[in-house]
């Protein structure tokens, strides 16, 4: 794809925590109902570890030994519909241990980027189960170099700002963000957009785990920070369309890439 126009699918759903099986069943549904209708999406987004939920306490039981399970039914879902796919991310089991990781595929099925989140919350024992990873999330989508994060990740600018330094000009970012802190979702991604000048693409899971409560409010925004598309509460499909042409379009308007002064911070 080297049109800079990109239709956009967003997965948000309920994750059944220490689940995989009902999980990825789930999935399976909602990937066909995003494929559904005369607009197909160009690309679709999953959330943050929709295989297993944070059931970290048998996530080493739980999660996917190399991806394979999930690469498999991604891939050949990207290639059947001729789409390209951000998988969300997966608890995904290596030899070392377990990552919280990103696939990402084109509309061959390929393989083309992977991530392992590198901030891991200690709010929810991230860090007592899991490893963090070691590299940038890094990719091209519509011919453009985009950026991932996941979740935490956003709360960290210079994360996003090293990004959008190497050229991406989208952002993509599955999450699980519980309540109470919707305010501090919007807020950051909202943020991460306007400082970067870039579209940010959030996919929130939503419905109940334990003791927690996820609100989906999944978002598109634009490189203005304007909200494209925004979900409810409840699981859905979230579509829009966005042009990545709009980027340098902002940035040329706002000079700030050039504008800074490394030299002093």
């Amino acid at each position: 794809m080297t049109d800079k126009k990109l239709r956009i699918a967003l997965v948000q759903m309920h994750v059944d925590a220490g689940n995989p099986d009902a999980n990825y069943e789930r999935l399976k549904v909602k990937l066909d109902e995003a494929v559904e209708g005369a607009e197909k999406p160009d690309l679709i987004m999953l959330p943050e570890m929709w295989n297993t939920g944070y059931a970290l306490e048998q996530i080493d039981q739980l999660a996917d030994p190399n991806g394979e399970r999930t690469k498999a039914m991604l891939s050949a879902f990207a290639r059947e519909h001729h789409v390209q796919l951000i998988g969300g991310s997966i608890a995904e089991k290596r030899d070392n241990g377990v990552f919280n990781t990103i696939y990402a595929f084109n509309e061959h099925g390929e393989v083309i980027a992977d991530y392992s989140k590198i901030h891991l919350f200690r709010l929810m024992d991230e860090e007592k189960h899991l490893l963090a990873g070691e590299k940038l999330g890094q990719l091209q989508v519509a011919g453009a170099d985009a950026g991932m994060m996941i979740c935490y990740d956003i709360r960290f600018p210079e994360l996003a700002r090293k990004l959008a330094l190497n050229g991406a000009k989208a952002m993509f970012v599955p999450a699980q963000w519980p309540n109470p802190r919707l305010h501090h979702w919007r807020t950051l991604l909202l943020a991460r957009a306007i400082e970067n000048q870039m579209f940010v693409i959030a996919c929130n899971r939503c419905g109940t785990s334990g003791t927690s409560t996820f609100f989906g409010h999944s978002l598109i925004i634009d490189p203005w920070g304007e909200i494209i598309a925004e979900a409810g509460e409840e699981e859905t499909i979230l579509r829009a369309e966005i042009d990545l042409s709009l980027v340098d379009a902002v940035r040329a308007k706002i000079p700030v890439f050039e504008d800074r002064r490394p030299s002093l911070y």
